[in-house]
Parts: C-alpha cells; structure tokens; sequence
C-alpha cells in the first residue's frame, strides 16, 4: 500500500500536516488537494486540536498546482480549483484556529500562495519562495497578487511577480515576509515550541483575535477600528471578574519563569 500523500500527526493539541509528495516537490496533485481540505474540515470539528503546522517532506515546501496532471485533465479536476470543493487556501483561510508555516524548502508559485494562507511563516535557511505566474502564463487565484503586496510592499511585490525571480529565506525575512529564518533541522522545534505558546493562551480568545486581525487586515483602517469594538463589546458582556483574576495569576506565574 502506497504511503499517504498527506501526513498527519496529532500530539499535545498541535496537528502536523506533511504535504508528502517529495518526488514532485510536493506538487497539489487532485488527490493531495482532496486529503488537505478533508483534513482541515476534520481538524475543524477536532476540539482538541489548538494549532495547526503544516510543512513539505523532502527539498519542497509546494511547487504549487500539478502542472503534469493539468495538462492532461484541465483546472477543473474534482471541481474548480478556485472556488470548487479541493480549494485548499480556502480550507484554510475558514479554519478558526492557527496555522503556524514550516516552510521547509521551496515555496513556488501556487505553494507560495499556500504559504501566505497560513498564519505565521517560519522558514528554514534552505527556504525559496517565486511566484512563476506570469512564466507559466496562469492568474493567481488564491490571493497572491493581493496578499504579497500588503505584506512586503507593492514594489518588492512587482519584482517578484513580473520577473519570476526566487527570493531566499533571508531576504524574505529581511522583507517581513517570514517571521524568522532558522536551520533546517531546527525548524519544527521551533515551530512546536511557538505551537506550545500559543496553547498557553485562552483557546477562545485566540480563535477570536484570529478572526478580529483577518476581518480588520481586509478592512480600512476605519473599519478595522469597528471590527475590533464590535469584538470587545461582545467580550466584555462575558467576562467575569474572577475570569480576569485567575488569568492575571496565571499570566504573573509566566512572567516570574521568563525573567528568572
């Protein structure tokens, strides 16, 4: 029997998804798309799962869409890529709780647009990112033309995308496209023990400043201000004292461990 396309690993309240098709640079084939959106549709109704990581097995984060099976089947294999039922960004971009990216190699194009689904970016020292949309003479349809530009600045945006030009893990983080470079083989460490912190937190509070930072982002600065009220006003009505005390005691015991 023929190994998973996709890996999962659950443990302690962190899911670990392996895109693993490294013989195609983990390319999203119709079958690797189906196992994601049906994974995250599964971790979403897992109520002990707090955190997601998803990375790539061998030298590839994602190459991006299978160009070898769309150029014998189409882009609308198991339904429209965008849009249809296999759209894994937006498997993504539904799921409440964080996805941390352990961006282990090569981020190219459809996997880079991966990459900016997720949450936070983490990248190894062996990290690549290009967006070959205009080489492959495809549009974006997984938000990248929007969301790169937002996140390093219109100009930086354009080199990449008009040129078809690799950028590496420094620069990338040198950009603020990533939040940090590490080595290779301390790159799941690090995105575990950053996994682990984020569980520290209040698990509803996380789900709901997730979803306040995503609405306010796409949003004037204006109606980003509202967004965030509106969230508060809502909390507010909720919160008792003692829940305020009890995680003013917990937050004080934290402090005390990380300046001894």
């Amino acid at each position: 029997m023929s190994e998973s396309v996709l890996l999962i690993d659950k443990s302690d309240g962190i899911a670990t998804l392996t895109l693993n098709r490294p013989e195609s640079m983990n390319a999203l084939s119709s079958g690797l798309r189906i196992a994601f959106t049906q994974a995250f549709a599964d971790l979403k109704a897992d109520p002990d799962i707090g955190v997601v990581i998803l990375t790539g097995a061998g030298r590839a984060f994602c190459a991006g869409l299978d160009l070898r099976e769309l150029s014998a089947t189409g882009m609308n294999t198991e339904g429209p890529v965008v849009g249809g039922p296999t759209d894994i960004v937006r498997a993504m971009e539904t799921f409440d709780r964080p996805i941390i990216g352990a961006i282990n190699g090569f981020a190219i194009t459809g996997g880079f647009e991966v990459a900016l689904a997720c949450d936070i970016l983490i990248a190894s020292s062996s990290a690549r990112f290009a967006d070959t949309h205009a080489r492959v003479g495809v549009m974006p349809g997984w938000g990248l033309s929007q969301k790169l530009s937002r996140a390093i600045g219109v100009y930086r945006a354009k080199e990449l995308s008009l040129s078809g030009n690799y950028l590496s893990a420094t620069q990338a983080e040198a950009w603020g496209l990533v939040n940090r470079v590490v080595e290779p083989e301390d790159l799941l460490p690090v995105c575990r023990a950053l996994a682990k912190d984020i569980l520290s937190c209040v698990p509803e509070m996380v789900r709901s400043m997730k979803r306040v930072i995503d609405d306010g982002y796409a949003a004037s600065l204006a109606d980003g201000l509202g967004i965030e009220h509106d969230a508060w006003a809502a909390h507010a009505r909720t919160v008792t004292p003692e829940a305020i005390a009890e995680r003013r005691a917990t937050i004080q015991q934290r402090g005390r461990r990380q300046s001894s």
